[in-house]
């Protein structure tokens, strides 16, 4: 029943964020509003981690299964991606390399600003 209820939660959350993905006329997609709306959650205490955790811990670990159906689709199509693949390759890598970058960067910020913080 524990496991239910947190599903439950998840799957609400994504909801609002389609609904939010309807209404508003950005081009950002459902699942970065749900992402901000669980954020929104967990940072004002409404939703507690121990509501989601475990529930979110096993959808992690079956993400790999998720890819399946994408690179099937990927086979699919195979006749008509193959004209594009040195461009589709070097902005996969490109992006790849910017966001580690980004990440990196982004890191580095959050780490020294923690060290001012405990001086």
């Amino acid at each position: 029943m524990k496991y239910l209820i947190q599903v439950t939660i998840i799957l609400v959350i994504t909801f609002l964020g389609e609904v939010l993905y309807k209404l508003l006329p950005l081009p950002i997609p459902a699942s970065i509003y749900g992402l901000l709306i669980l954020l929104a959650g967990l940072m004002t205490g409404i939703i507690k981690i121990e509501q989601v955790k475990p529930s979110g811990s096993f959808l992690l670990d079956i993400m790999p299964v998720m890819f399946v159906p994408a690179g099937v689709g990927l086979m699919d199509i195979w006749g008509n991606v193959s004209s594009m693949i040195l461009p589709l390759m070097f902005i996969s890598l490109f992006t790849t390399v910017l966001v580690m970058a980004a990440t990196g960067k982004t890191s580095d910020y959050i780490l020294m600003k923690g060290r001012g913080k405990n001086k």
